[in-house]
C-alpha cells in the first residue's frame, strides 16, 4: 500500500536507519573491491572485469534472451555501457547474440555454456567466502537475514521512484524464498 493510503503506518526510527544505511555501505564496499573481485576470479580461473559480471549473472538468470535495452534498464546503467560490456563478454565467448523472433532487425544476447559455467563458478567462490565469514551463525539466523534481506530489497524496488524506477522488473523475476 503507498504511504499515503496508510493510516497507521510504523514510523522508522531515525538511529536505527542510519544504523542499517551504514552496515548496508559497509556490505557494498566489501562485495565490490576490486582485490575481493581480483582474488575470486584468480580462485575461479576466470578473467572478467567488476562490470561484466552482474550482466552475465543478469543473463544467466534471465529465462530467455534479452535486448541490450532491457539489460540497461534492469541494471540501471545507460545502454552504452551495457553495449560495451556485452562487446568484451561476447569475444571472451561468454555471451552469444541471437536474432529477435519478434522483429528480424533486433538482437537478444544470451549466455553461453561457457558463460553459464563462468557464473556458477563465481557464484560458489562468493557462496565459499560468505559461508566461511558467516560460520558461528546459526541456520535460523542466516535463514532469518537472507528473508528479511530479501524483504528489504523488495520494498526498495517498491519505492524505486524515489531515486529512478530501477528495478521494476528485476523484482518480477527475482525467485521468491521462504
Amino acid at each position: 500500500m503507498p504511504r499515503s493510503e496508510a493510516t497507521h503506518a510504523p514510523v522508522a526510527d531515525p538511529g536505527h536507519i542510519m544504523e542499517l544505511e551504514r552496515a548496508l555501505a559497509r556490505v557494498a564496499y566489501l562485495l565490490t573491491r576490486v582485490r575481493r573481485h581480483d582474488q575470486a576470479m584468480l580462485k575461479c580461473g576466470i578473467t572478467m572485469d567488476r562490470a561484466s559480471v552482474p550482466l552475465l549473472r543478469l543473463l544467466a538468470d534471465s529465462e530467455e534472451p534479452l535486448r541490450l535495452g532491457e539489460l540497461a534498464s534492469r541494471l540501471d546503467v545507460e545502454a552504452p555501457h551495457v553495449s560495451r560490456q556485452i562487446q568484451r563478454l561476447e569475444k571472451a565467448g561468454y555471451v552469444e547474440r541471437v536474432s529477435d523472433p519478434d522483429d528480424r532487425r533486433a538482437q537478444l544476447v544470451r549466455p553461453t555454456v561457457s558463460g553459464r559455467r563462468a557464473v556458477e563458478a563465481i557464484r560458489e567462490v562468493l557462496r565459499e567466502w560468505m559461508s566461511d565469514a558467516l560460520a558461528d551463525w546459526t541456520p535460523e539466523d542466516l535463514k532469518a537475514l537472507a528473508v528479511l534481506n530479501h524483504r528489504m530489497v523488495d520494498n526498495f524496488l517498491d519505492h524505486a521512484e524515489i531515486i529512478g524506477d530501477f528495478g521494476a522488473t528485476a523484482r518480477e523475476r527475482r525467485p521468491r524464498t521462504a
